[in-house]
């Protein structure tokens, strides 16, 4: 997209240099449970963590890296590293989210994630050892040495 995000507004009044603005990342609106609470969270993971299980959310997620490595696979794509500063996104629903370990076995790595789920439902449900081998053709190709 090539879309001007500034947000710079005019103040004859400032006395104080103005706010920055950086625009970390966009990508087009998925699309959302019909109703949603949004939800975000702060994830710590020690060095070398794995992360979560394969899981799902019931609404799509969008995340930044605060600090360290977070190795990242959805269904389909090829696991890829997201490093600090860097964002992160999934459109949540019946795709499966193979991975969110920690890319480094010697300091943590964080994220902020906000998720838009089904109220009253799991902001993440693990998916069953039948089902991800029902889906293994999905899954796009190991690399090799990968940890999962």
């Amino acid at each position: 997209m090539t879309v001007d995000h500034s947000h710079h507004i005019d103040d004859p009044n400032r006395t104080t240099p103005p706010p920055q603005f950086t625009v970390a990342g966009s990508v087009p609106t998925p699309p959302m449970p019909d109703q949603s609470e949004a939800m975000t969270i702060v994830v710590t993971l020690p060095p070398g963590s794995t992360g979560s299980p394969p899981h799902r959310h019931s609404g799509p997620a969008f995340g930044y890296v605060l600090e360290g490595q977070m190795i990242f696979e959805l269904e389909g794509d090829p696991e890829r590293v997201v490093r600090a500063g860097e964002t992160f996104w999934e459109p949540g629903g019946d795709l499966i989210h193979y991975q969110d370990g920690n890319n480094l076995a010697d300091a943590q790595t964080r994220f902020v994630v906000t998720m838009f789920c089904v109220p009253g439902q799991p902001m993440l449900v693990p998916v069953s050892a039948e089902e991800l081998e029902e889906r293994r053709p999905r899954r796009a190709p190991r690399p090799s040495g990968s940890r999962s």
